[in-house]
Parts: structure tokens; C-alpha cells; sequence
């Protein structure tokens, strides 16, 4: 493990841009245009594709392809009870911090005689997508399905792949079934998304698609999104991602265990130390080395710290600007006062404040949702909240003295645009009281 640290005052800013670019997403062309034909052959011929590219790709030939409640009692029957209060415990925090978030609903006077609006209602039917590649993930259950049900939706389907013996994975369907998911189908990658974006005989059509995926998830999600007649999407997900901002009272192991934490997920994830002290850096990169014999997806973590980056920074101010450049989708301050902080970080998906706040609680239990943005979207996309799961419109109501008082600008402005029939719309209510009531 060889990675170099780099002083940011020495750079240019070209160097300074190349140091934070991201490790290039591959997406050939081969891939996209096997999606496609995956999501052709899916909306064409339904279920009998989906069986078909299940056999093929997850190695399993399923007569079934929904979850019945027979397979999810037997997955909390296989589950030990530390496991079960595990996901009881997760749920509960995920729900709490949830139920805080504000619905968004609100009514305003702009003018005398002029009510806007905006209100929400739950999308209908939504999908989620959990994945199982190299680890299943109870957890992108949970922070999945409890905002759609804390959101009202009505239909919430999720999709996560077979395992060989033709099962989802137990903790996967617990975790669903206790945020009260009763509509599971056994299906992964590309063809799950085209399922759930076109519908099939099993699978219901969605109105929006969420969750994170390999390649061949996120490029049919890219693919069903240009699509006015598929399903929409929460957001583009790329490989994950830590920045860690750190000073001379950091506790080197705890910095390393961070780091590791990040890269275990994919050799392609991207992790980042930038500190005000060389030294920390040095003792950092000791002990990752240390750490990193340790774990069982050391293989994995060792590709991934190919692209990690150390940088040193004069002071914090310059470390917040490194990280806002970036817009990491973990962003971990272990600092002397790490809250004292907070106010510069303006551009990160996640962040978590002093040594005590590893990134891990985040995945899993603290309460936040760990759906992000990735590949710098931090800086405009937040992550997955209730919010996501309805869809707002806006609602105007005008008195007659209400339109009247705004009449001439509305007029004005149509004249400034060149749109006469705008402007007739106006004039018709309020200039000719005979025409208009000749018009009723």
C-alpha cells in the first residue's frame, strides 16, 4: 500500500482539481447496450424474461418470483433473537429521525385576495431496490422502506436478488417485513428495474424507483429515467465515498478504522484523510496498513486505497475547503472541536462529528439515512428523506378584487413576452364585466 502524501499549499490549481477528481466511473459501451436489450426484453415479454435472466445471472430458476409469508416467517425463524433486536433497534432510530423531518405543506397570502399553496400527497406506488452481491444489505432495506411508509405511499414494492437456493436473504426480508413491506420479489440487477419500471405479470409498474446497485443497476436506472413513459428515479449512485478532516488530537487507529470502513465496500469506492498535521497523516497510513491484513475483504479495500488520497492542509479553514470542493458522500470531522466546524462544511451528503460518530453508525443505526449522493451530487442533491417519497404541487386561488389588483402586471408581463392570449385570459375576467358574463 503506497499512497502518497500530498501538501495542498504546493499545488497548483490544476494539481489541486486532479488530486480530488474521482476514479473514472466505467460504463462501456458494451454494458449500456446490454441493459438495454435487458429492459426491451423485460417490458416485452414480462415474467418469462425475468425467469429467464434470473436463471442466467444469479444462478437460479425461480417458478415464483414473489415472496410468500411462509418464506418470511422461516427467515425470522433462521435469524438469531441478537439479530431480530438488531433490525428492531435500526427501525426504530431510522422511524424516529424520520417522523422529525417537516411534511412541507403550507399556505400563504401574497397579496389581498391571493391564496397560494403547496401541498403533498404520497407518490403511489413506489420501488425499492435492495442489493445482495458481495454482502446482503438490511440496512438499504430499512432506510428504504421507512420513509416510504412514514411518506404514506400505498404500494411499496421491493426487489433484491435469489440467493442460489432460491431464497432472499433472511435478514433482507425481516428487515423489509418489519417496516411493513409485504410486496417482495426475488429479482436483481437490471431486470429488477425494468420489472418494476414497466411492470410484469408479478411485478407491479412503479411510479418511482429507488435504491443503490452495481453497474448494471445504476446504468438501467439511467436507462428507464430518460424514458417519459417508465418509472422516475431518486437519484444516480456512484462508488462510496469518505473524506475524513482531521487534526493533531485525531486518534490515528480510529482515522484508519474509518477509511477502511469505506473502502471495504468496492475497489472502485474512494476514501480521503486531509489533515493539519504530516504526522497524524504518517501514523494514519501505519495504521491502515495494520488494520487492513486484518479483514476478511482485504483484497477488496486494498484496490479501493489505490485511489485514496492524503492530503495536508495549513489550518481547518483550508480542510473545509478541500472537503467542500470535493462534496463527499461521508464526510467525518475528528478535530478538537469538530462542531466549531460545522458551519463551514456546506457541500457533503452525511457527516459525522468527533471521534465517538464512526460512519458505521450512520450505515446502520444512528437514525440518518444512508441513501446519498455520490460523485460530488453533494453539492446539489441531499440525501434520501421523507420528503422523496411525495410529490408537491402548488395551489392558487384568486378573488375577482384579488385578480383585479394584479391585473395590469399580469398583462404587462404577457406584453413583455409577446403571449396575447395570456393576456386575454386577464382582460377577458376584468376589462369587459359583459363579455365575460356573455362567456359563462
Amino acid at each position: 500500500m503506497d499512497v502518497p502524501i500530498r501538501h495542498w499549499s504546493s499545488l497548483t490549481l490544476a494539481e489541486q482539481d486532479a488530486l480530488l477528481a474521482r476514479p473514472a466511473l466505467r460504463d462501456p459501451q458494451e454494458r449500456r447496450a446490454a441493459v438495454r436489450a435487458i429492459i426491451e426484453r423485460v417490458r416485452r415479454e414480462g415474467d418469462l424474461a425475468v425467469r429467464e435472466l434470473t436463471e442466467r445471472h444469479d444462478g437460479v430458476r425461480l417458478e415464483d418470483l414473489r415472496v410468500d409469508e411462509a418464506e418470511i416467517a422461516a427467515a425470522e425463524r433462521a435469524l438469531p433473537p441478537a439479530a431480530l433486536a438488531a433490525i428492531d433497534l435500526a427501525i426504530a432510530n431510522v422511524r424516529r429521525y424520520h417522523q422529525a423531518q417537516p411534511s412541507g405543506d403550507y399556505a400563504v397570502v401574497t397579496f389581498p385576495g391571493i391564496r397560494c399553496e403547496r401541498i403533498s400527497h404520497p407518490i403511489d406506488a413506489v420501488g425499492l431496490y435492495v442489493p445482495a452481491g458481495s454482502a446482503p444489505l438490511p440496512s438499504t432495506a430499512i432506510m428504504l422502506a421507512v420513509p416510504a411508509a412514514l411518506a404514506g405511499c400505498p404500494r411499496r414494492v421491493l426487489c433484491t436478488p435469489p440467493r442460489r437456493d432460491g431464497r432472499a436473504d433472511p435478514a433482507v426480508l425481516v428487515a423489509a417485513a418489519r417496516t411493513g413491506i409485504r410486496e417482495i420479489c426475488k429479482i436483481g440487477g437490471a431486470q429488477a428495474i425494468a420489472a418494476m419500471a414497466y411492470g410484469t405479470e408479478s411485478v407491479p409498474r412503479v411510479d418511482r424507483i429507488f435504491g443503490p446497485g452495481n453497474a448494471w443497476v445504476t446504468a438501467a436506472k439511467s436507462e428507464i429515467a430518460a424514458d417519459p413513459a417508465a418509472a422516475s428515479i431518486d437519484m444516480a449512485a456512484g462508488p462510496s465515498e469518505l473524506l475524513v478532516i482531521a487534526d493533531a488530537t485525531a486518534a490515528p487507529a480510529f482515522v484508519a478504522a474509518d477509511l477502511l470502513s469505506q473502502a471495504e465496500h468496492g475497489a472502485d469506492s474512494q476514501v480521503l484523510l486531509v489533515t493539519t498535521d504530516e504526522r497524524l497523516a504518517r501514523q494514519v497510513l501505519a495504521a491502515l496498513a495494520a488494520q487492513l491484513v486484518q479483514l476478511p475483504r482485504r483484497a477488496i479495500a486494498a484496490q479501493a486505497l489505490e485511489h485514496a488520497r492524503v492530503i495536508v492542509v495549513e489550518d481547518l479553514d483550508a480542510a473545509a475547503e478541500v472537503s467542500n470542493r470535493y462534496a463527499p458522500e461521508h464526510l467525518s470531522v475528528q478535530t478538537a472541536a469538530p462542531r466549531a466546524l460545522l458551519p463551514q462544511l456546506r457541500n457533503a451528503g452525511s457527516i459525522f462529528l468527533g471521534p465517538w460518530s464512526p460512519e458505521t453508525a450512520g450505515d446502520y443505526a444512528s437514525g440518518t439515512n444512508h441513501v446519498l449522493p455520490t460523485y460530488g451530487q453533494a453539492r446539489s442533491v441531499s440525501g434520501l428523506g421523507v420528503d422523496h417519497f411525495r410529490r408537491r404541487m402548488s395551489v392558487q386561488e384568486l378573488s375577482e378584487d384579488g385578480l383585479r389588483a394584479i391585473a395590469d402586471t399580469l398583462q404587462a408581463l404577457a406584453g413583455l413576452e409577446g403571449l396575447e392570449a395570456h393576456a386575454q385570459a386577464v382582460r377577458i375576467r376584468v376589462g369587459d364585466r359583459a363579455a365575460a358574463s356573455s362567456s359563462r
